[in-house]
């Protein structure tokens, strides 16, 4: 069974209906159970980030999804630990020509000790890193985010503990009352 690494931007999309990825990620997250998702607290930080300044609802659902992902033994979690830190810094350090950020360099330090070769992801980064990115774009302009008060989370087969956790989809909520 081969695993993939979960980037933010995949949780992202999942997470909002009207990223442009959002159906991309749902379709894609069917071919894959959770027990073959790995993704890191690192990555789980940089996706509450992108949820902090959309008011308390956002908020408290995107804590709530995490909560839940954390909760789960299926889907494996790497720790942020202060050797990794410490690694990814170097990698960070290392790469002056790139543009990859502290997360990346960890993600790919974390894809190469458990010898992942594919991610969720459209970050054109993990494909300079030599990684295959499972939600790549051809017009990388597409990408952009548009986040906003009508997001809800999906309904696909791999979150629907993630979905529930949210608090949205069980409640019956809307983009109207979002």
């Amino acid at each position: 069974m081969e695993r993939v690494f979960a980037d933010t931007g995949y949780w992202i999309a999942l997470l909002n209906p009207r990223d442009d990825l959002h159906h991309k990620a749902t379709a894609t997250s069917r071919s894959y159970s959770p027990d073959q998702i790995v993704t890191s607290e690192m990555v789980l930080t940089e996706f509450l980030n992108t949820f902090s300044d959309y008011g308390p609802r956002l908020r408290q659902a995107a804590a709530r999804a995490v909560a839940s992902l954390r909760d789960t033994s299926q889907i494996v979690i790497v720790q942020q630990t202060s050797q990794l830190f410490e690694k990814a810094l170097k990698r960070y350090q290392d790469m002056t020509d790139k543009s990859w950020s502290l997360t990346d360099c960890a993600s790919f330090l974390i894809m190469e000790e458990k010898r992942i070769t594919a991610a969720l992801t459209h970050d054109r980064h993990f494909a300079q890193a030599g990684f295959q990115t499972l939600l790549a774009l051809i017009d990388h302009e597409a990408s952009k985010r548009s986040l906003d008060s009508t997001m809800r989370p999906p309904q696909p087969l791999l979150c629907s503990h993630y979905a529930r956790a949210s608090g949205l989809a069980a409640s019956g909520a809307s983009r109207k009352n979002l």
